[in-house]
């Protein structure tokens, strides 16, 4: 693996994080309705632990631990969320796609635009068979992004998560080469 990649859709950029982004990811980040929706995002989040977060993109990615990329509207270069892929270093050749978008672009098509890149890229440079993507059960919007993609429904993990004093249930979705094939020709 070289360097972090760079991708570009119709209206977005997926691109790395530069140390100057942290203080407008943290603003993004530090909203306990997008916190109570992932399972890993702390509430309160801190202007520390985006830096801190960001400093450690390319190691992950050399060490094929996971890909995180600033999700950028083109027009006129606002960081407006997250995409990641996790875990695309392991013999199974798979990863998970995690993702979250400010709670002011809500609604407007922009995590479905930059899942379809990055799950592109997932398949086609990194040479993936596999992509899943997990959400809380009372996440309908991400479950509509995940069906939006073609990810079909597996299963869900009851009660496995541990989120502000209760347990959730955790929603699966996967998506193989061959069907991402399939519908993207």
């Amino acid at each position: 693996m070289s360097s972090l990649p760079s991708l570009k859709t119709h209206r977005l950029q997926l691109r790395p994080y530069f140390p100057a982004d942290a203080p407008f990811h943290y603003l993004l980040a530090d909203n306990p309705d997008i916190a109570s929706m992932t399972g890993t995002l702390p509430s309160p989040y801190t202007l520390e632990l985006a830096e801190h977060w960001i400093s450690n993109h390319e190691s992950w990615f050399m060490e094929g631990r996971s890909l995180n990329l600033a999700v950028v509207i083109q027009e006129h270069a606002s960081l407006i969320g997250t995409i990641s892929l996790s875990g695309f270093g392991s013999p199974h050749q798979k990863a998970g796609l995690t993702y979250w978008i400010g709670k002011a672009y809500w609604n407007q098509g922009y995590c479905s635009e930059a899942a379809r890149a990055l799950i592109e890229y997932g398949f086609t440079a990194l040479g993936l068979n596999r992509i899943f993507g997990e959400c809380f059960k009372r996440n309908r919007a991400s479950i509509r992004v995940l069906e939006k993609l073609g990810m079909s429904y597996e299963g869900c993990r009851r009660e496995d998560m541990h989120k502000a004093e209760q347990f959730k249930d955790v929603m699966m979705y996967g998506l193989l080469r061959k069907e991402w094939k399939q519908t993207s020709v």
